[in-house]
């Protein structure tokens, strides 16, 4: 098929690939415009612009998709459809009636579940046992679309949100080119009206932990917010970013350190942390990271 490919961050780079790798022309490739990054502000292009141009692609970076200019290179492009993998702007009527086939979007939950910015976050902060890839036909709403396809897959009781994200992206990779491949036999499904929830974009205020939560909760806390923006606390003033933990046994006073393996008592149960990171540090695993930062039996995190 011509396709147009709308996409920003690491997450959509593996769906470029397998689009280009199952032979699929790609017309163009859409994504956020360069901006400032690094010591010296320089603007940087996207990932998703990098890859592009290293394919060859043709891109473009539009600030918004409501003016007719903008509408009218859209629709010079002739594409069959349109593939959005966390793109980053709203795509208007006009835009989303341009292809053929529509635009397709590819939704890391298991819709209705986990509509809007950040639904891997928020299935491992909210515990869920299972998320997902949805092959979502876009309409004007917010992720309210008909899906066409669907993946579910369980969430490990260790992992992270990096983690999860890295699996979620290899399989709406794998799903798309499915549903590419089967388009003219696929039935779109009308979301249902129950079980809708919102995953509102992490702020980093979230990340400032509790430790008088329950261990579950916490756990869940670090994980979800694992490798950004990093849930936080403080031992003796200094900053500790926590990206890796698992719940365990143990009791104490909210906070304080129970062992030397780093189990920290929480308001009910504990959790050990697996892994951190000194501000202006690289993250390290928990042996390595004490061998460098004691942080002894009894300590106490706030």
């Amino acid at each position: 098929m011509k396709v147009i490919f709308m996409g920003t961050p690491d997450f959509s780079v593996p769906v470029l690939d397998a689009l280009v790798e199952a032979g699929h022309d790609i017309a163009a490739v859409y994504c956020q415009p360069p901006r400032p990054a690094g010591r010296g502000k320089k603007d940087r292009p996207t990932l998703v612009h990098q890859r592009a141009e290293a394919l060859g692609l043709i891109v473009r970076h539009p600030t918004s998709l409501k003016t007719d200019e903008a509408q009218t290179e859209f629709a010079a492009f002739n594409a069959d459809i349109a593939v959005v993998v966390a793109y980053g702007l709203l795509l208007p009527q006009a835009i989303l009636d341009t292809p053929t086939h529509g635009c397709l979007n590819i939704h890391a939950s298991l819709l209705p579940r986990w509509r809007g910015a950040a639904p891997i976050h928020r299935a491992i902060m909210a515990g869920d046992a299972e998320t997902g890839i949805c092959i979502m036909q876009m309409d004007a709403g917010l992720d309210t679309g008909p899906v066409l396809l669907r993946e579910a897959t369980p969430i490990g009781a260790q992992e992270t949100t990096g983690q999860l994200h890295d699996r979620l992206s290899t399989m709406g990779a794998g799903l798309i080119v499915q549903a590419l491949d089967q388009i003219d036999q696929l039935s779109p499904m009308p979301q249902p009206g129950e079980g809708v929830t919102y995953a509102a974009k992490i702020d980093k205020a979230e990340a400032r932990l509790d430790w008088s939560w329950q261990a579950a909760e916490v756990d869940r806390q670090i994980r979800g917010l694992s490798p950004f923006p990093g849930a936080w606390c403080e031992a003796d003033g200094d900053r500790l970013k926590l990206l890796a933990s698992k719940q365990t046994q143990g009791c104490g006073a909210p906070g304080k350190i129970l062992d030397d393996a780093l189990t920290v008592a929480c308001g009910r149960g504990a959790v050990q942390l697996l892994r951190l990171q000194r501000a202006g540090r690289g993250a390290q695993d928990a042996t390595e990271f004490l061998r460098g930062v004691p942080l002894p039996k009894g300590t106490r995190l706030t």
